[in-house]
């Protein structure tokens, strides 16, 4: 029986069609698939982290949530979403960071277009606030206040904004 978490290729392939089933005929994989126990001649094996589509290792998560000793026991489908989940975390920081280091010219990510990255996103900061980034730096901010005043006409010297 298959998991629920792994119906992701079901869900790519209602969402884009048969495109997959051409990419496979290119490679030469046949159209039907040797699923459950008594079909076929085996074939190989594929790790949970390629079933639920993630490139995040669902074994590793998996064996670091039983040896961490949070729960008696860890369901099937925990390790999957605790991976997914920091994987679309990775994704997002270092999506933001990429624009960052790009913003500054750069081809490299460093931990000051990290800190940029998380500190200038409002969730992201409110997720990480306590957290230091090592060579991160701050983020610049001057107070308006600071700022030298533009003398324009319809201020006066003794007017409050």
């Amino acid at each position: 029986m298959e998991h629920p978490f792994y119906s992701l290729e079901r869900v790519r392939e209602q969402l884009f069609g048969d495109d997959d089933k051409i990419s496979d005929d290119i490679a030469g994989k046949s159209g039907k698939s040797s699923g459950g126990k008594a079909g076929g001649d085996g074939g190989k094996s594929q790790s949970r982290s390629a079933k639920a589509g993630l490139q995040f290792p669902v074994g590793r998560v998996h064996r670091l949530l039983k040896k961490g000793n949070y729960a008696q026991r860890v369901g099937a489908g925990a390790p999957v979403y605790l991976a997914a989940v920091l994987e679309y975390l990775a994704a997002e920081i270092l999506e933001l960071a990429g624009n960052a280091a790009r913003d500054n010219k750069k081809q490299r990510i460093v931990p000051r277009h990290l800190q940029l990255a998380i500190r200038n996103d409002e969730e992201l900061n409110k997720l990480l606030g306590d957290v230091v980034i090592s060579q991160g730096g701050v983020v610049p901010h001057i107070e308006s206040q600071l700022l030298p005043t533009k003398s324009g006409k319809g201020r006066k010297e003794g007017e409050e904004v």
